[in-house]
């Protein structure tokens, strides 16, 4: 668990639950799931005592499980959002030996990108002038925007008054939006895969076999669309309740009421950015299977082509062939010196007369890009 004192030029960290707070500032209360659960009864206190009320159990619940989608909900005291974060262990960095580790998805196959689709719940209970955020164990959305706080060792921040956050609103939406920066991250990297695929597809002499990790990136962008609109729906709703805000010395007046607005119609767009990726990805992805078979089934019409169009051409000869093979003693040409010579030479002229017609019809030319 870390705790924060957030001031408009100082940022301190304590290493206890604190009994009360000062004049100025707000202070920000983060801990794992494992955590939380632990700590429920020292951390509801402490709300009571410094808020004045105290989280709902349904609330509680929420933040506790592991397997919620994004959503928003509220009281009259508070505001309680849910958002998931990408969990890979490549990027969290989690410790091998987790107290209480939480459950987790079985892990995709195919490119390693595709591994990083999991996703984990973080809750943030929004108060006055406290922020409570509860987080996978390892997350490093925390460890993050906890080094961008504290620039020192001895926990004085060195970023100017502006820099800072000044509520704690404020502060749940640049963690929301470092947690979105991910998405768009993985985002390129899927397109860099995806177009690698379309490439693949897209060559007529090779033989496309990575039909499962195609099927996995396409399922892969699905689920990563759902998740993406559950987001937009909790932050649209995040962004109805902020309008029926009032301004006043906790939200930093009207200026910082405008702030907030401002900042959650940013964390929106950068959401929609993903949604609108992630689909054109799809569609994308589609498209180059179905060029794919399109162009392997022209490649088919092209060969059948040109083995009807050999077959056409030997037809005659096998006609002229068939007549002199006929056992009829009377034959033109058959008791002839040069005969032989005159069937071959109408069998040279007819070949040729042949394929120069199919030549002209297109029948024997070479497709283009083959």
């Amino acid at each position: 668990m870390r705790i924060f004192h957030i001031e408009a030029q100082s940022v301190t960290e304590a290493d206890h639950l604190p009994t009360g707070l000062s004049d100025r500032g707000f202070l920000w209360v983060a801990c794992s799931r494992s955590e939380f659960e632990a700590e429920l009864p020292a951390l509801q206190g402490m709300l009571q005592l410094l808020c004045g009320c105290t989280l709902l159990d349904l609330h509680v619940s929420d933040l506790l499980n592991a397997q919620l989608p994004s959503h928003h909900d509220y009281t009259s005291r508070y505001d309680l959002l849910v958002f998931r974060r990408l969990a890979s262990a490549e990027a969290d960095g989690a410790p091998a030996q987790p107290p209480a580790p939480e459950p987790r998805r079985a892990r995709r196959g195919g490119p390693p990108v595709l591994r990083r689709i999991d996703t984990s719940p973080v809750g943030f209970a929004v108060f006055d002038r406290v922020l409570l955020s509860v987080h996978p164990q390892g997350c490093q959305a925390l460890a993050h925007y906890a080094s961008r706080l504290l620039a020192a060792p001895g926990g004085q921040a060195r970023s100017a008054g502006p820099h800072l956050p000044q509520q704690p609103a404020d502060l749940m939406l640049r963690i929301v939006n470092q947690i979105v920066d991910g998405y768009l991250d993985l985002r390129r990297e899927l397109s860099r895969q995806l177009d690698h695929w379309q490439t693949e597809l897209l060559q007529p002499r090779t033989r496309f076999t990575n039909w499962s990790a195609l099927l996995e990136a396409r399922i892969a962008l699905h689920q990563l669309d759902d998740i993406c609109e559950d987001q937009r729906t909790a932050v649209l709703d995040w962004i109805e309740g902020l309008a029926g805000w009032e301004p006043d010395d906790d939200t930093g007046g009207q200026r910082g009421l405008e702030l907030l607005r401002v900042r959650s119609r940013d964390v929106l767009e950068h959401i929609e950015r993903v949604v609108h990726h992630v689909r054109r990805l799809e569609q994308n992805a589609e498209t180059a299977v179905q060029m794919h078979f399109s162009a392997q089934s022209n490649r088919t019409n092209d060969i059948m082509r040109t083995l009807t169009a050999l077959t056409a051409i030997f037809l005659p000869l096998n006609l002229i062939a068939g007549i002199f093979g006929m056992n009829f003693e009377f034959i033109p040409l058959i008791h002839l010196e040069n005969g032989f010579w005159w069937a071959m030479g109408a069998m040279a002229l007819t070949t040729v007369a042949l394929v120069a017609l199919f030549w002209r019809k297109r029948y024997l030319a070479r497709s283009a890009g083959r």
